[in-house]
């Protein structure tokens, strides 16, 4: 039974009244797929009457804010699986056409800033009953954040909104905790002291926390005048997100209260971990969309099974490890082949499962081999800039997982669609077993970039690695006489990339290696990553070096042309126009030909003519990233998420006699 959405469905279950009621800004799919879902039921195992609003609108005379009332403990409120500002908008400022969490991909359904939108209503219309929010939106605004749409930093979501309070991170523990502390009425002294929220305070409760488990942040406003301090602030805060036992917790001023983030739950047991997903979902959508379109983020995933979750990459554009956490958590066997058995029974289902993958495809069970070293370990990565000696990295186990997959009655096929990552290869013959038994045709990896010092920034592996990889598949290809290809991830504009780099790229990728072009990624500056501070700070906040940062639409619009020249006349003219525009420096404002609307609505915009539909960096989750598209337990799902634009490489074949 799906949870109810309409007074009528309250009714249907014999309920005269609701203990929580969720808004969200996704169409309500009960899946593990889908945060408002898992929340949702994470909720109604706790013994609350939990209902759900998703999409409400917020233009009209707010009916659907009011038409269940005000509930017994609480709102709870998510932007849904995607910040809604990445999913209204391009990493060039347009605005998308599509979303693909709405019935036939129909975008206008849901408002810039949801979070905020959303809980200014409730506050307005419900002043008395508590708001808490959650979600990939409000999870990584927690705190002070440079915000790409408006160019300028802006405090915590918490003073924006209006919230009492916040849950970040994955929901599996705190949830179930905050349902309990509300059990009796709202009660600040005790929700105060849970982990993993985050709240408003005044400067009696700050002066009364122990100093020596509390971190003081430069306040906000200090922040928005000083750059390296809003860089210092973000050393302090992804150091705690990475710590195996993180105790501190985190205090920014802003205005006259202040922001008090209380440390993250320990990383979940597997047991807990296959609770959440094991819960009684209809792994379906609601059926008040019949006869309205697919919903495309859905169709996308719902052959689909997600293996665990976190990621130890650490790569500076992403937002897993400040989500979901830089230690794996992974799912039982049981578990994940109890979902596999109940896909086979989905009356669509043909033999295929379309990703069986996580945040990386290949992490399931990796982690330290001596807890104690890890618990001491502040590395915001175990990959770089070099693996960390006490890493586990043996694939056996998920090699184990996989041939178990492969014979369950009724798979023909079990394709790996996550991202893989080359630098994690063990001594096991891992990519033959993806070649051979998961690949659909195309082989997802992430090399990002070409240049050393570029991927240095980004924290990725140097290319050396990535050719050796291009080599190790076309052999196999080859001797297996298969069509494959590989697919290549790179992106333009990140911080410390100059023009010179990106011709550089194009001279490796386009010529030396026989890419053809496909479509290609533009960084957008997402809140809480390393590459957004140094995208609003132009250095990097760990070492105090300058960077250089391509800030205007023109800019970005010249990198992103060295993708498109193929042919060694586009190649030159590129190299040309790269020359002429300052290519190492360039002008330092941020418009390109011209104002466009900005998403706030001023004309004072940086939006240039560069070609619609660019991308956005923050990929892992969602329809097309693992992350998103394979599960968070929280008010929304882990990680925005874009499809990648990605280049092609022409298929290996197998050369025969013919």
């Amino acid at each position: 039974m799906f949870l109810p959405t309409t007074i009528k469905e309250v009714r249907e279950r014999g309920w005269d009244s609701l203990d929580v009621i969720l808004f969200t800004g996704d169409a309500y799919i009960d899946h593990p797929a889908f945060g408002a879902a898992v929340v949702g039921r994470l909720i109604e195992a706790e013994g609350c009457r939990v209902a759900i609003v998703p999409q409400p609108n917020w233009r009209d005379d707010l009916r659907d804010f009011t038409k269940l009332g005000a509930p017994r403990l609480f709102f709870g409120v998510t932007a849904g699986a995607m910040d809604s500002m990445v999913n209204h908008y391009t990493a060039n400022l347009r605005l998308r056409h599509d979303d693909a969490y709405t019935p036939g991909g129909r975008a206008g359904f849901r408002p810039d800033r949801a979070v905020e939108v959303y809980t200014q209503i409730l506050k307005r219309l419900y002043p008395h009953v508590p708001v808490v929010v959650g979600g990939i939106e409000a999870s990584l605004r927690r705190l002070a954040h440079y915000d790409y749409w408006s160019d300028a930093l802006r405090p915590s979501i918490l003073a924006t909104s209006g919230a009492d309070l916040l849950m970040y991170g994955m929901g599996e523990k705190v949830v179930g905790e905050v349902v309990r502390a509300f059990s009796n009425g709202y009660n600040a002294k005790l929700l105060r002291r849970l982990k993993q929220v985050a709240f408003l305070a005044d400067r009696a409760y700050v002066e009364r926390l122990d100093p020596a488990d509390t971190i003081r942040l430069n306040s906000y406003e200090r922040c928005t005048e000083d750059k390296r301090a809003f860089g210092a602030n973000f050393v302090e805060e992804e150091t705690l997100s990475n710590l195996l036992e993180p105790r501190a917790t985190l205090v920014e001023p802003t205005g006259d209260r202040y922001v008090v983030v209380t440390p993250p739950h320990a990383v979940p047991t597997t047991e807990e971990l296959d609770r959440a997903f094991d819960l009684p979902y209809e792994r379906a959508p609601h059926p008040r969309y019949r006869g309205k379109g697919a919903i495309p983020a859905w169709e996308m995933i719902k052959h689909s099974v997600n293996i665990h979750r976190g990621c130890f990459g650490g790569c500076a554009f992403c937002t897993i490890s400040a989500h979901q956490g830089k230690f794996v958590h992974s799912r039982s066997e049981r578990s994940i082949l109890a979902e596999v058995e109940r896909i086979t029974q989905m009356p669509d289902f043909r033999g295929y499962l379309s990703d069986v993958g996580a945040p990386s495809a290949n992490m399931y069970r990796m982690g330290g081999r001596d807890k104690g070293l890890c618990a001491r370990c502040r590395r915001p990565s175990c990959l770089h800039p070099r693996m960390c000696p006490n890493l586990d990295n043996d694939h056996g186990p998920l090699m184990a997982l996989y041939e178990r997959i492969r014979a369950v009655k009724g798979v023909k096929k079990a394709f790996v669609g996550s991202g893989i990552r080359y630098d994690l290869f063990d001594g096991r013959p891992y990519l033959e077993t993806v070649v051979r038994h998961h690949t659909s045709g195309r082989l997802k990896v992430a090399p990002e970039h070409t240049e050393e010092e570029v991927l240095r920034l980004m924290r990725k592996p140097p290319f050396a690695l990535f050719e050796r990889l291009n080599d190790d598949f076309a052999r196999i290809c080859r001797r297996e006489g298969l069509r494959y290809q590989l697919i290549p991830y790179f992106i333009s504009s990140h911080p410390g990339c100059t023009e010179r780099d990106m011709r550089s790229l194009s001279e490796k990728v386009l010529g030396r290696l026989h890419f053809t072009l496909e479509q290609v990624q533009d960084l957008t500056p997402t809140p809480m990553t390393l590459s957004s501070v140094m995208f609003h700070t132009g250095e990097n906040p760990y070492t105090g070096e300058r960077v250089y940062v391509a800030r205007t639409q023109e800019e970005k619009r010249r990198q992103k042309g060295y993708f498109f020249a193929s042919r060694p006349a586009e190649r030159a003219a590129a190299g040309q126009r790269g020359q002429q525009g300052q290519p190492e420096g360039g002008p330092k404002g941020r418009g390109g030909f011209g104002p466009k609307r900005r998403p706030d609505g001023s004309p004072k915009g940086r939006a240039g003519f560069g070609p619609k539909g660019g991308m956005d960096t923050a990929r892992k989750g969602g329809p097309g990233g693992a992350a998103s598209a394979h599960g968070g337990t929280h008010l929304s799902d882990p990680a925005h998420n874009d499809p990648r634009e990605s280049f092609r490489r022409k298929p290996h074949t197998k050369k025969t006699g013919r």
